[in-house]
């Protein structure tokens, strides 16, 4: 499905994390993964090619998988000799996990040398991508191992989009859905990824609805996300009924309060008019009690959402412990009294090291 979605310039950042570009020097060639079919078009014609090759371009690019311009045998020896120094900005795998399910967690090592995991989730109909969208993330909440490891940089729009490509050639399969749910917080940087949207709608070829942004919450994005009428899910990682709770779990939840979020999540489904999910990691005996339940559903009574409850999947650097099934289907029932729609996602591959973070730290 293609849309006429276009990502937009954004106004200048409050969060300095928003600054941090991918390192390059102003000599280094941009990458031509992420470009979209005109902007190929335009590339080819200012190298004095016909126009045609810009759809030969893509076409290789994104539907054969090309990792560079020398693979491309429809473009003449000698061309692909004169442009052989233009990245079309590939990353390499450096490890696989496999749990037994067959979700297979991948280490990709980036042009810089950085490392960022990237998840391919199969069932019998879909496969799912979970993808980065930084490498490390700031935002330090307390379960979770990615933010454990610190923050290094944003990526760019072509290290986002070559996920997707390498998890489909790998599995051999046609990605189905895709998940910004890997390592770092999507909305500071919001540029690449929308553009990386955009690149996987329309050039890959996944429909925006098959698409989900997640983000921890960042004080004013939401409202800005909202204005872009993307047709994909914005998923809120809540993780706590009340600004207390919130507090413990991540450490810069003081600067933008649950009331808050739950506010512009009622101005993002007004002017979307798209459904919100939010995501609750249940920690035992801190965030699944019935009171919390309760709390729950009073933030989110009277608009269109959607909880989404995940089981906690441990991690060696904290204390938190995962509740039993008996402990999450109460929290499940408290909910659904309440007319609030819920569902429960527990972690696929957990033998493989499945929580964000966890494998890029054991290999470091």
């Amino acid at each position: 499905m293609t849309t006429n979605f276009q990502p937009t310039a954004e106004q200048p950042a409050t969060e300095t994390v928003d600054q941090a570009k991918p390192g390059k020097s102003s000599l280094e060639k941009k990458p031509l993964l992420g470009l979209s079919l005109g902007e190929l078009t335009e590339w080819v014609q200012q190298q004095q090619q016909p126009a045609y090759r810009g759809k030969q371009l893509h076409n290789w690019i994104y539907d054969k998988g090309a990792r560079s311009l020398s693979d491309i045998t429809v473009f003449s020896k000698q061309w692909r000799e004169q442009v052989a120094d233009y990245p079309l900005g590939r990353s390499t795998i450096s490890h696989k996990s496999i749990a037994a399910d067959g979700t297979i967690k991948y280490l990709l090592q980036l042009t810089d040398g950085q490392i960022i995991e990237a998840v391919g989730i199969p069932t019998e109909k879909r496969l799912t991508v979970c993808v980065s969208s930084q490498v490390g993330c700031p935002m330090g909440c307390d379960f979770c191992a990615t933010g454990k490891g610190g923050f290094t940089r944003n990526l760019a729009t072509h290290e986002i989009v070559d996920q997707v490509l390498t998890v489909q050639e790998d599995f051999g399969r046609r990605v189905s859905h895709i998940v910004f749910m890997g390592m770092g917080e999507p909305l500071l940087n919001t540029e690449n990824v929308l553009a990386a949207v955009r690149s996987i709608n329309e050039d890959i070829g996944i429909g925006q609805r098959c698409i989900t942004i997640s983000t921890v919450g960042i004080r004013d994005r939401i409202p800005q996300l909202a204005k872009h009428r993307g047709q994909f899910t914005l998923a809120v990682s809540l993780h706590a009924s009340n600004q207390k709770l919130r507090e413990k779990l991540i450490p810069n939840a003081g600067g933008y309060p649950i009331e808050k979020i739950i506010a512009d999540c009622r101005e993002y489904v007004k002017i979307s008019g798209r459904r919100v999910t939010f995501e609750y990691i249940l920690l035992a005996e801190f965030n699944d009690r019935p009171e919390n339940a309760e709390e729950l559903a009073s933030l989110l009574r009277g608009f269109q959402s959607h909880v989404n409850l995940i089981p906690y999947n441990p991690i060696q650097e904290v204390d938190f412990k995962r509740p039993d099934r008996q402990r999450v289907q109460a929290f499940v029932e408290a909910l659904e009294k309440r007319h609030i729609a819920v569902s429960v996602r527990y972690s696929r591959g957990l033998e493989a090291d499945a929580a964000c973070g966890q494998l890029r730290a054991s290999k470091a």
